[in-house]
């Protein structure tokens, strides 16, 4: 069969590539540095939840790792009004007071402890207290009811006005076990929860560009953190600007018993 024609781009036998040839015009390139540009890192907003005038939903976050629940109207206004004063009037509320660099300060709340087991943190111990006032025992079945998990220590946080707050900090205690679900209950004036991610190792505890979060925690609203939310983020109350009423805060945790010393 004939072959098909071959075409050749070679070039004739001794003739030198072009850019070999001596009589091709010489052209001049000139080469300018230009610094790279900067990168603007822009602080986030932090992202609010608004759910005014709802009266049940759920709703369900993942931020990377943070992993929250929750649940407005958990408890109906009507109950949470008589809930709430009998919650101020019989807790046995105290301050605690914190030593830091030899300098002591009273905490910016009032507290009280549940659980027949001692808490500690900020390197301040509260004993033991098994004598559950009937209400939040009531309370701490409703929510193992609803959410499925139990619960065996409460620690409870009375917000007097809008001096009164709670820093950045993480419940992450030893004691408190890896990945604590922690349950937080709400009763009397609305208060901001914030939260915050902790920056990665590159930031070197810069936290001026991680994600925020931002929680008006209503009159008998229920709060749930789960999963690795407290060895991720942090979350405070922090003191505000404009008048505001007394608020309670139910936390219910699990406390674990203490082995050889060291917490389990």
């Amino acid at each position: 069969a004939p072959k098909a024609p071959v075409v050749s781009s070679l070039a004739p036998a001794g003739a030198r590539p072009a850019w070999m040839r001596k009589d091709q015009p010489h052209t001049q390139k000139q080469f300018v540095f230009e610094k790279p540009s900067e990168v603007e890192r822009r602080v986030p907003e932090a992202g609010v939840i608004e759910y005014r005038n709802v009266y049940s939903f759920h709703l369900f976050f993942i931020f990377v790792v943070l992993r929250i629940h929750l649940i407005p109207g958990f408890i109906d206004s009507e109950q949470a009004d008589w809930m709430f004063e009998q919650l101020l009037q019989d807790i046995p509320w105290g301050q605690r007071t914190h030593i830091r660099q030899e300098v002591s300060f009273e905490e910016p709340r009032l507290t009280s402890w549940y659980g027949e087991l001692p808490y500690t943190y900020s390197r301040i111990t509260m004993q033991p207290n098994p004598n559950w006032h009937p209400l939040l025992t009531v309370l701490k079945e409703r929510i193992e009811e609803f959410t499925g998990h139990t619960f065996n220590s409460l620690l409870c946080n009375l917000y007097r006005n809008e001096k009164d707050s709670v820093d950045w900090h993480s419940d992450d205690e030893p004691s408190l076990g890896k990945n604590p679900t922690i349950a937080s209950l709400s009763f009397g004036a609305t208060r901001t929860f914030e939260m915050r991610k902790k920056p990665s190792p590159e930031e070197n505890g810069d936290y001026t560009y991680v994600e925020r979060l931002k929680i008006p925690l209503d009159h008998g609203t229920l709060l749930m953190m789960e999963g690795a939310t407290q060895e991720d983020w942090q979350h405070r109350v922090p003191k505000e600007y404009h008048s505001r009423d007394a608020r309670i805060n139910l936390t219910f945790r699990i406390i674990y018993p203490e082995s050889d010393g060291v917490w389990k």
